[in-house]
């Protein structure tokens, strides 16, 4: 697992807006497509969520039956 942060290639994250301003100008704006124009948009916004995901991943105990 990465225990630093490494932010996506630019042409990605210009590719991924370009995409949510099509969906936008086609159904307009949601919830989801405001968030993602936000993580293309905020380098912070994608760090904090990379640590989230890291910090849910963490937190998975395999040897734990949580259904009883």
């Amino acid at each position: 697992m990465n225990k630093e942060y490494k932010d996506y290639p630019a042409e990605k994250i210009a590719d991924k807006l370009n995409q949510v301003k099509k969906y936008e100008n086609k159904y307009g704006k949601s919830l989801r497509t405001v968030a993602i124009r936000k993580w293309c948009t905020d380098i912070n916004y994608r760090r904090k969520e990379w640590e989230w995901r890291q910090n849910v991943a963490k937190s998975i105990n395999y040897n734990t039956n949580y259904y009883d």
